[in-house]
């Protein structure tokens, strides 16, 4: 796969399909950096040595290999929330559509710049009308 991917944008409707699998792997993320910090308070010290803190490591770089390539990116820098990002176009302009791991639907996006505290409600017209 060449590093000159085209971005997929995703309209709503797409990135809502793609909810029960990216929810799944936002779960699995969320779980196991949980029980990695468990463990690193239990062993304090050095953790890059600790066989289990590395396999889990690994474990938590392979989900976030499948968000990218389903296309969307994990934002969640501490993982706490489960924060995702889908690329789209509104109203002619790239932005991500955001999603996090307590809400049930994909509803808010924001542009580029100002991120996840810029979050608006996406214009009802981006909804197909079923």
């Amino acid at each position: 796969m060449s590093m000159t991917t085209a971005i997929k944008y995703f309209t709503p409707e797409e990135a809502r399909k793609t909810l029960p699998l990216v929810k799944k792997i936002v779960k699995d993320i969320l779980d196991t950096t949980r029980e990695m910090r468990l463990l690193a308070e239990e062993i304090g010290g050095n953790l890059e040595d600790d066989s289990r803190i590395k396999k889990m490591a690994g474990e938590v770089n392979h989900f976030l290999n499948e968000l990218e390539e389903i296309g969307c990116y994990y934002k969640d820098a501490n993982f706490t929330i489960g924060l995702v990002d889908f690329p789209a176009i509104i109203e002619n302009k790239e932005v991500f559509l955001s999603w996090q791991s307590d809400e049930e639907d994909i509803l808010f996006y924001h542009d580029m710049k100002t991120g996840y505290a810029g979050r608006k409600p996406i214009p009802p017209q981006y909804f197909s009308q079923n």
